[in-house]
């Protein structure tokens, strides 16, 4: 029996080394090996895995028609304007974000909304926790089945035996593939299972989305080849102690990613918000010094939004401070520089200290 050996794999592009570097010889990344366990089978686990794909045949692409390839509306109007229409037969979606943003409510609403018969997968819950969630969302379907399972061969067992016409997996960071000689959660089990779900995806011709988990910072947890495998990246953002949450399309391969969907949380759950604007300058009051409304446009959304700026002199051989808010330093650093050229401001002596931008 081979035995497990110690491996440094790339968090960004999942290349494998067998001692540890403070940069990857594959894409050239700084501090991003990862120690993981190795099974000196997994290449022959991979490779019998792919000999079950069957091949492909040419075709010539004037003859193929792209009728197959239309979304179909989830019927929720803030994610449909996102995904540019509705979810792809045979696409894989990625859906990140914060712990307790508000993920499986989306997806739970958006299996209730489902026409046809769908599949969740909880990897993390229980199956009474998601139950209770959905009394809560009244989202209690005939048509929606739940699977409580982290293993990935079980996983594709129920696919097979309830056919659904849309998969939800929560999260493949807690899914893991018995045949793969590592932990659950490390960079060859998300790899490998990112990989067999598409492949799943593709040959059923049915929508498979993906929770996946942020780090520290604020990026997907896990390697950056789990980015590049999917069709769409979603990023659901939001203050956990506000009722307002964006979602945004960080990559799409059916649309733009340009458009902003708006959601208010409720306590039935997530609800679209129509007219962002009134929220946005609820709580403005009029005739405050440096406050201004300025339009905006997010996508085909045309926004108004309220940008607070203050300035002050500071004593002389004392430098300005510039500090913002919801603006990059740099973008502000831009920005007053055009000011003094073309609108021949006097800004170098003056402190300035934009307080915040809504969107």
């Amino acid at each position: 029996m081979a035995r497990m050996r110690t491996v440094y794999n790339c968090s960004d592009c999942g290349a494998a080394h067998y001692k540890w570097a403070g940069k990857c010889d594959s894409c050239g990344a700084w501090n991003s090996l990862v120690e993981d366990v190795e099974d000196p089978a997994e290449s022959v686990t991979l490779a019998a895995g792919m000999a079950l794909v069957p091949p492909g045949t040419p075709q010539p692409l004037s003859t193929l028609s792209s009728a197959t390839g239309k979304p179909t509306p989830t019927t929720i109007g803030e994610l449909d304007r996102v995904l540019d229409g509705g979810l792809v037969p045979g696409s894989v979606t990625l859906l990140g974000g914060e712990p307790g943003i508000g993920k499986s409510t989306l997806l739970l609403q958006l299996l209730a909304a489902w026409p046809k018969k769908s599949l969740y997968v909880t990897a993390e819950e229980s199956a009474q926790q998601v139950r209770l969630r959905a009394e809560r969302l009244h989202a209690l379907r005939d048509d929606v089945w739940l699977l409580s399972e982290a293993s990935l061969t079980n996983i594709v067992a129920a696919i097979d035996s309830v056919a659904p016409t849309l998969i939800v997996i929560d999260s493949i960071q807690a899914v893991a593939d018995p045949t793969l000689g590592s932990a659950p959660g490390s960079v060859v089990q998300v790899r490998g299972c990112a990989y067999r779900l598409v492949q799943e995806a593709k040959s059923r011709n049915i929508p498979v989305i993906l929770v996946g988990h942020v780090t520290k910072e604020g990026g997907l947890a896990g390697p950056r080849v789990l980015e590049h495998v999917v069709d769409t990246v979603l990023s659901f953002e939001g203050d956990r102690h506000h009722a307002l949450r964006l979602l945004r399309a960080v990559k799409h391969r059916f649309g733009s990613t340009s458009e902003l969907g708006l959601f208010e949380m409720t306590e039935t759950g997530l609800a679209g918000v129509p007219d962002a604007s009134q929220m946005f300058l609820a709580d403005r009051r009029p005739g405050t010094p440096g406050s201004i409304v300025v339009p905006t446009l997010e996508g085909q959304r045309p926004l108004l939004v309220e940008v607070q700026a203050l300035t002050n002199p500071v004593s002389s051989g004392v430098p300005p401070r510039r500090s913002a808010q919801g603006l990059d330093p740099g973008r502000l650093a831009m920005l007053l520089a055009v000011l003094e050229r073309r609108a021949r401001l006097s800004l170098s002596s003056t402190r300035c200290t934009p307080l915040s931008s809504v969107v």
